[in-house]
């Protein structure tokens, strides 16, 4: 078969030939003489090109033998040919790169199909096809085998003990304590971003060199996908390391609350180091191989590090999308909080519009939890405002609401900035229940110079929930038959309050004038329980009604009388009040020694006064024995004085 080259120089040949026979006519003018020397000089450049492309396909082909030889030599070895040295890598990567720029030379050339050239092109791309598949093995098994080891360990984290609720506060909503409810992780402020080797930086230039060769073939979607593939794998790996799990929305929604608490803090303990240090030495990985590649790098690092990132957004998505109860706020606002520092991270990794979904899916996520956040707040203070008790609270102690909601919100003022943010544009609904001077609106604000304009919203509510609490606390009140009991029970729980709100960042958040009105109706509490319960009894100690008729001398018979009834009723207090409580310390001491001045002064008052009129065996207990039993009072143990033995 006689090749298309050939078939082109026998054609100007002939042509040469009928030209050099058509100047030989004499009758030809001047101007078809000028035609014929000018297509002559074209003929003879048209040979000499033709000459000259039949040289170069001639060297073309036998440097594409040379090549596909020293390709398929490779091909042969069960080896990998980078683990026989860099020498081998140089000599192999040089070939695939002939084998390139002969491709390209021949596609360059005008080919006819069928011809010898043509096929000799398609042998040039079988033999760089071959290549590829070979170098692209290669570039998977160097990313695989030369991976550095990932140790999260080495990132400085800590877990924060601090805020613990009092000892003796397990109290709950449902089946779970304050304690599990209110501690709270949070991962130290100002990690710097860590750049570690994700993969042994010996070998970058090599995976460089495979990754340029390949985009110059024309194999970049190829290579992409194998740095993918590979990295994806690695991301899953990382995942397992930090013991993130993958769950569906409903393997959350039926996870009990410690399993699910344990997932959260562990959730937010592990994005962070796999975005700050995980995913931006992912990030520096694609930019070390791709960076000259334009977009490249960018892309590979979206595609390989979405699926563990949506990973991480699923479960944040489950979260938010379960019930509000009141244990999981914690919770929630520490994730919140982690997805909101994390923004100048995420935002620096997924820059342009290769990463637009994930960020789009953050802050979505993001969105969510804040969503839930301020809901399951919100409904936490209908939760308290419904709280409907049955029966009195026994010894009319700290009740576990109260314990419950002021170390909840204790525990919430680490989490005021976020409030703020997430409460700023929800007004404070305070319930009808609620009596005016206790609104939120009524307290003046001393830490804004009483503008409540300034009020940050979270403060707002804070207030609102503790004037809540009060409402619930006093409709828990009307329970108690007793007066005294019933005023003891408001005393605690108010005192209660104010101290942990002057113990505390509450402090600068409610305020010091909160804190005087609430330390005002504590001691009013006290002493309406000392009137309530002890008025009538030191009555019994006065003269009226001891007088004889119509005598001005005191009436022995009456004088007995009225000491019988005061022992009595001193003997009825102590068996009820032995069994009250009173749980604070000082509180406990402060109202026995009141009470004891009170009641101890107008004994002694009164039995020095009759001493002539009453005999030692009618005094039962002397002073100092009242005094020794007032100091008994509000243990929470009731104790009857029948036990002890008479003076």
């Amino acid at each position: 078969m006689i090749s298309t080259m050939e078939g082109e120089e026998n054609l100007i040949a002939a042509a040469q030939h009928i030209v050099k026979a058509l100047k030989t006519n004499k009758n030809l003018t001047n101007d078809a003489r000028k035609i014929l020397a000018t297509l002559g000089t074209q003929l003879s450049t048209m040979s000499r090109v033709a000459e000259k492309e039949d040289d170069e396909v001639s060297e073309i082909e036998g440097r594409l033998n040379l090549v596909h030889d020293k390709i398929m030599n490779w091909e042969l070895e069960q080896s990998m040919i980078w683990d026989c040295g860099s020498e081998e890598a140089k000599e192999y990567l040089k070939a695939v790169d002939e084998a390139r720029k002969l491709a390209e030379s021949l596609e360059s050339l005008s080919l006819a199909k069928d011809s010898e050239e043509k096929l000799l092109l398609h042998k040039a791309h079988d033999v760089l096809q071959m290549a590829m598949a070979r170098i692209e093995e290669e570039f998977r098994h160097m990313l695989v085998h030369n991976r550095q080891p990932f140790e999260p360990e080495h990132v400085s984290f800590r877990s924060s003990e601090e805020d613990v609720p009092d000892e003796g506060s397990i109290v709950s909503f449902g089946e779970d304590s304050v304690d599990d409810v209110l501690q709270r992780d949070s991962i130290s402020r100002g990690a710097e971003e860590f750049i570690i080797d994700l993969v042994h930086p010996d070998v970058i230039p090599d995976l460089k060199c495979i990754a340029n060769l390949m985009f110059d073939s024309n194999y970049g979607r190829e290579c992409s996908q194998a740095f993918i593939s590979v990295r994806k794998d690695a991301l899953n790996d990382c995942l397992f390391i930090l013991e993130v799990e993958k769950f569906s929305i409903e393997d959350v929604m039926k996870m009990e609350w410690a399993t699910l608490n344990s997932k959260i803090r562990r959730w937010i303990r592990a994005i962070k180091i796999f975005v700050r240090v995980y995913l931006a030495s992912e990030k520096w990985l694609a930019d070390q191989i791709f960076g000259e590649l334009e977009s490249v790098s960018s892309v590979c690092f979206a595609e390989s590090s979405k699926a563990s990132m949506l990973q991480f957004l699923n479960f944040g998505e489950a979260i938010a999308l379960g019930p509000h109860q009141p244990e999981i706020l914690i919770r929630v606002l520490g994730m919140y909080e982690v997805l909101a520092d994390l923004i100048p991270d995420t935002d620096a990794l997924y820059s342009d519009e290769t990463g637009s979904y994930v960020k789009t899916e953050y802050q979505d996520v993001m969105r969510r939890l804040g969503d839930c956040a301020k809901a399951t707040f919100l409904e936490f203070k209908n939760a308290v405002a419904s709280n409907i008790s049955t029966t009195p609270f026994a010894g009319g102690g700290i009740h576990h609401i109260t314990r419950y909601v002021m170390n909840y919100i204790k525990t919430l003022t680490d989490y005021s900035d976020t409030l703020n943010v997430l409460l700023k544009d929800h007004e404070t609904e305070v319930p009808d229940s609620v009596s005016p001077d206790r609104s939120p609106v009524a307290e003046k604000d001393s830490t804004n110079g009483g503008s409540l304009s300034c009020v940050p919203p979270m403060a707002l509510h804070l207030r609102s929930l503790a004037s809540i609490t009060e409402s619930n606390l006093d409709d828990k009140s009307k329970l108690y038959k007793d007066e005294a009991l019933r005023h003891l029970f408001l005393m605690n729980n108010v005192h209660y309050m104010a101290e942990k709100v002057k113990g505390s960042e509450l402090r600068t958040i409610l305020g010091d004038e909160w804190i005087r009105k609430r330390n005002w109706k504590f001691q009013q509490r006290a002493m309406n329980y000392e009137r309530a319960t002890w008025s009538s009894i030191l009555s019994l100690l006065r003269d009226e009604g001891l007088y004889s008729p119509g005598s001005s001398s005191i009436s022995k018979t009456l004088l007995k009388e009225r000491l019988h009834s005061f022992y009595l009723a001193f003997e009825d207090v102590y068996k009820s009040q032995t069994g009250w409580s009173v749980p604070d310390t000082q509180l406990r001491d402060d109202l026995r020694i009141s009470t004891s001045l009170k009641v101890i002064q107008a004994y002694r008052t009164f039995v020095g006064r009759h001493t002539n009129h009453v005999s030692d065996r009618h005094i039962k207990y002397n002073a100092d024995d009242l005094e020794n039993y007032i100091m008994d009072l509000f243990e929470g143990s009731p104790r009857s004085l029948h036990s002890f033995h008479r003076r």
